[in-house]
């Protein structure tokens, strides 16, 4: 009778020099974003990555010209928005991040008019580098509970009530 050896743990915790790098600059596109600063989206995004975003209100969104479109959707809805990383994974040439974003809905969310209510959201964005750069980008973000929270979407407590 023969064995199966055990199955290979890996270690997501130890990095090598490019997944810390890579670590890094995925991290670089957040500070940016809560700067303010989106010529770093030129630095860090390959001018062919794509977004896969299944909230994203664009059809389609492309290298940095397409992010930066995004993210200023958000500024103009959230003026005070800022993303808080809750910790980061790398693995080859893939980065995973559990990120915290927080607002306050003072300005229009597509067509929305500002509620003037705060909300809190959680989320993963995973990433893939190619020399340096990202190059695909998977974000899955809590939608519904921000449109809860901005009472635009009732929710399931105030529905059952």
């Amino acid at each position: 009778m023969t064995t199966s050896p055990p199955p290979v743990r890996r270690n997501y915790q130890l990095g090598n020099a490019m997944s810390d790098q890579n670590k890094a600059s995925a991290k670089r596109i957040f500070d940016a974003w809560n700067s303010r600063d989106l010529d770093v989206f030129d630095e860090i995004i390959a001018d062919d990555c794509i977004n896969h975003d299944p909230q994203n209100p664009f059809a389609e969104v492309h290298g940095p010209d397409g992010i930066k479109r995004l993210v200023q959707m958000y500024f103009a809805a959230f003026s005070d928005q800022r993303f808080l990383i809750n910790e980061q994974i790398a693995e080859g040439d893939f980065v995973t991040t559990r990120w915290t974003g927080s607002g306050t809905n003072d300005g229009e969310l597509m067509g929305m008019p500002a509620t003037g209510k705060s909300s809190v959201v959680q989320g993963i964005t995973i990433n893939r580098f190619q020399d340096g750069k990202i190059i695909e980008s998977w974000a899955s973000w809590d939608t519904l509970g921000m449109m809860q929270q901005l009472g635009v979407v009732p929710s399931a407590h105030s529905a059952a009530n």
